[in-house]
């Protein structure tokens, strides 16, 4: 039966947050962060579902009851589990969309990055969510388990049409990987195997300071329409990287430059959430430049700055769920 990765574009039913509290790295910004969670929130639940995973429900539901439009609310639907952290991007499912019209949820192993962090608690999200979000429609949603193959949702791209990006850096990291002389082809073909994908493209360059993710490519460069590549700047040998790389149909792919720091934006229905930081000058160039990216979407930006204190971003705090209507 045939399967694939869906585009970040395709329609999407709800986005997943792993909400922060007092357990997590964030106790010493709880305030801030909660704020810019409660900012993310209500963008996406104003659009389509939001799937709030916290030990808190009572309390993140109040919190939002006092802050959110009725028509957000009425979007939300809260999962109590406990987390050890927030990063949803690479705890989550990743999702295969299926031509008998069902999705399969695929569960990867999740240690942190290579383990640098506890993560037990993070490691067990996907299969308490799917006994609570999924199990009663087996059918359209099914869980396949990977937990045998570390993989984090940040450390991969995918056109819709066949074609992952990744980074070197972070995919064949002995951190995540056995040593072996032909890791690169050996890697490429587990992931296409695992992701029914056709090809895997390779950065093997680029990476930005202060990053726990050994150089995510949803930190560097991201997929957009119609041939597009999406590149945070900083990096020339990456740049002629990105400008070597053909589609599959051997064409070159449209680059569109945003300043650092920017590629972490989340593409949902109808819109673009962009996070924002203390450079109004960049955020202008950031958002214009996604303007030309994504023209049929609304471009929002979401002041982030929070976020890069724990090196991480707005794509990296959420995850999206394909419709499988489509």
């Amino acid at each position: 039966m045939k399967r694939y990765l869906p585009a970040e574009w395709h329609r999407q039913e709800a986005v997943q947050l792993t909400w922060p509290h007092s357990g997590t790295d964030w106790v010493d910004t709880l305030e801030e962060v909660t704020r810019c969670y409660i900012n993310i929130a209500r963008e996406i639940a104003l659009r389509e579902k939001l799937w709030i995973v916290t030990p808190q429900p009572q309390r993140v539901r109040a919190l939002l009851e006092n802050e959110l439009p009725g028509k957000a609310l009425a979007n939300i639907e809260y999962f109590r589990i406990p987390s050890n952290d927030t990063w949803a991007r690479d705890h989550a499912f990743i999702t295969l969309l299926r031509e008998d019209g069902a999705r399969e949820l695929l569960d990867f192993r999740f240690n942190a990055w290579g383990g640098k962090f506890e993560a037990s608690l993070d490691n067990q999200i996907n299969r308490e969510f799917y006994q609570q979000n999924f199990i009663h429609n087996q059918e359209k949603n099914v869980y396949v388990d990977h937990l045998d193959f570390e993989l984090e949702g940040g450390s991969i791209e995918s056109d819709g049409e066949g074609t992952i990006l990744t980074t070197a850096e972070c995919n064949l990291n002995e951190n995540r990987r056995s040593s072996q002389e032909d890791a690169e082809a050996e890697v490429a073909k587990e992931l296409c195997q695992r992701l029914h994908a056709e090809r895997v493209l390779w950065l093997h360059h680029g990476g930005l300071e202060r990053d726990d993710t050994d150089a995510h490519i949803d930190t560097l460069a991201r997929f957009a329409p119609n041939n597009t590549i999406v590149y945070g700047e900083g990096s020339e040998e990456m740049l002629e990287e990105l400008k070597s790389f053909r589609t599959l149909k051997g064409e070159p792919y449209r680059l569109v430059a945003v300043p650092p720091y920017y590629a972490n934006f989340l593409i949902m229905n109808g819109a673009i959430l962009l996070p924002f930081y203390e450079d109004p000058n960049e955020n202008q160039r950031a958002k214009e430049a996604l303007e030309v990216a994504f023209p049929d979407r609304e471009v929002i930006g979401i002041d982030c700055s929070i976020l890069l204190t724990q090196n991480g971003s707005l794509h990296c705090c959420t995850m999206q769920y394909p419709c499988v209507c489509d």
